[in-house]
Parts: structure tokens; sequence; C-alpha cells
């Protein structure tokens, strides 16, 4: 889920050819997790499955986002989660609790012959292996993919902080949090997207947050903005009940320190605020990855064996996303796939 700070920030939207030779590391849990929910029946919700039961809307996002990607000249990296910090572990079983009571309405609802989509996402749950197909896709595409020490949207964050990416790409912020120059979000979703419980659609594009231009405009440092986060709630504590992103600003702009400010709120959490601040200001995060950090050219003959052969997609359909990765290799221009592999 992440802090919730979107009322306070705002992202730059852009058009995909505009990232063309950008490295990007990709939170890949928490873009996983997006196929997961959106790639269903809309009715039952059901997600896609191969003949043998397998579960395959993350293989199906995968291949056709990240395809798009390679196609408008984009250097992705996608980053797994390692080892979670103990204190989330209440968060952990929280949400275990919650997809388990998601799946029950779902199976209800399944049932009654009712629409069951919402309850079906909401029982999403990605598995180990699930996460090790996603990597042997990712393979096959030539995508670089690496294990964080724990949180992957902050090993994200590093990345971007050395400049070894120029982006860190989730749906959440926490990478702000973590102090990532920028953050893009809606990389992978961008394009015509269904208004929830409307017959009405809109057109989502990738935006940029840029972090410095947040904190100046909220009048507030780097510290002040994860004091901000840990008052609102994040993944590793509930935060402060009451508090919203507009009184978190003005707590942090009228008591400045994590210490002050904790004088001033009731904090009920069983978790110690300051260790979450000390883990958000240095998270753990590996620094010897440099050499994960090579695109290839797909293995198309895997590819296609891996999709069709291995998970019973459509023979035509991946050939079609074949066939565009390998006339982007031929036109040489700047969003083709020889400019990709060159830059």
């Amino acid at each position: 889920m992440g802090v919730d700070i979107s009322s306070l920030v705002a992202g730059r939207p852009v058009e995909l050819v505009e990232l063309s030779g950008r490295h990007i590391a990709v939170d890949a849990f928490n873009i996983l997790y997006q196929f997961l929910a959106i790639i269903r029946d809309r009715m039952t919700g059901e997600p896609l499955r191969d003949s043998q039961g397998r579960v395959t809307s993350h293989l199906s996002g995968l291949l056709y986002r990240t395809s798009n990607l390679i196609e408008a000249g984009i250097k992705p990296v996608f980053v797994f989660d390692g080892k979670p910090p103990e204190f989330k572990h209440a968060t952990v079983e929280e949400r275990k609790a919650a997809r388990e009571e998601a799946k029950r309405k779902w199976e209800e609802a399944k049932e009654r012959g009712e629409p069951a989509m919402k309850y079906a996402q909401a029982a999403s749950r990605l598995t180990d292996e699930m996460i090790e197909s996603a990597k042997q896709l990712l393979d096959y595409l030539g995508v670089p993919h690496l294990q964080a020490a724990s949180e992957g949207e902050m090993q994200c964050a590093y990345m971007c902080k050395t400049g070894d990416v120029w982006a860190a790409a989730s749906q959440d912020f926490d990478a702000l949090m973590t102090g990532s120059p920028r953050l893009v979000r809606n990389l992978s979703i961008s394009g015509r997207r269904k208004v929830p419980k409307k017959e009405t659609y809109i057109e989502v594009k990738p935006e940029i947050i840029e972090l410095d231009k947040i904190l100046e405009g909220l009048g507030v440092t780097q510290e002040q903005f994860i004091i901000m986060g840990i008052l609102i709630g994040t993944d590793y504590s509930p935060g402060v009940k009451g508090v919203g992103p507009k009184t978190a600003l003005q707590l942090v702009k009228e008591h400045r320190t994590l210490e002050e400010v904790l004088k001033n709120v009731e904090w009920e959490s069983e978790v110690d605020a300051e260790s979450v601040f000390q883990f958000l200001l240095n998270p753990a995060v590996k620094k010897d990855y440099k050499n994960k950090l090579v695109w290839e050219e797909p293995d198309y003959g895997k590819l296609a064996e891996f999709m069709v052969e291995e998970h019973d997609f459509s023979r035509e359909r991946v050939q079609k996303v074949i066939d565009r990765l390998q006339a982007a290799t031929e036109k040489g221009t700047q969003s083709s796939l020889k400019g990709w592999l060159e830059k």
C-alpha cells in the first residue's frame, strides 16, 4: 500500500517515448500485483490460467507491458523484495487476513452469480512460483532483475540516488520517502482505464515526480518528509489516528523534529516510531549490484517456447510481440531495440 501522500504530491505527465534511453528501476512486486489485480475476468474475477491451472495474469502483463517499454527505448531493471524488516510483521499478517476474508467473499459472490471482481482483486496473492516465472520471462526478454536486501522500492530509491538509474518506478510513494530524486508512476498501466463503478474511461499517462520540487513546495526537509509519512501511516506502522497529510504537514512545520512531534500526538502503535524513522532514513540495501545491470537482446526462441508451449498463450499474439521487437531492432531509430541496447 505505502504511505498515502497523493493529495500533497503532483506529477508531470509525460509520453512513454519521452523516457527513451532512461534506465529505470522498477518495483517488481508492486507492478506484478497490479497485473494480478487488473488482468481478470470482469464478472467472476478469475485470473488467467494455463492448462495446468497455474495463474498467468502476471506473465501476460509483464510480457506486453515490458515489450512496450523496450520498444520505447526504456531500459528497465526489475527489483524484487528481499526480507522485510521485523516491525513489518504486523502489517504482513493483517494483509494476509484481509486476503483470506476477500477470498471468502469472492467465493460467495461467485456462488450467487454476482459481480466478484473487487473481492478477487483484494484476494490477489503473489506466490514464489509466480515470482520465479516472472524472473524467467524477464531473462528471455533480456531485461535484468535483482533481489533487494529488504524492500524493493527502497533498493530502487538507492539506485536512483547513486545515479545508476534515472528514476524509480512504482505506484507507491515510499521511494520518495527514502530519498529517490525521481519517481515514475503509471509506467506500466498507461492507456485507457475504466473509472471504478462508472461506465467512463480516462487516459492514464506516466508521470514524473521530482523530490526536490516536492520538498521545496511543501517547505520541509527530507527528514521532515519522512516524519510526515510516519504520522500518516506506512507499511510499518499505522500512524496517528486522525492525522492526514495536511495535519502531518502542519505538525512537522510547527514542531520540526520527530521527538518534538511525538510529544504533541498520541502514538499508539507498538512499533517504535524512531525505529521506523531510522529505517526509512537509512534502509537496508544491496550495493554490489552493478554487474547485474546488463540489457541483452531477447531470446526469441525461448520466449516463444516459455509463453506458448509452457503457459498456453496465443502463438499469434506472442509472435506479434516478437515481430515488433525484431522490427525495432532493424529500424535503428532512437526508440528501437538497437538503440536500447547501445545506449
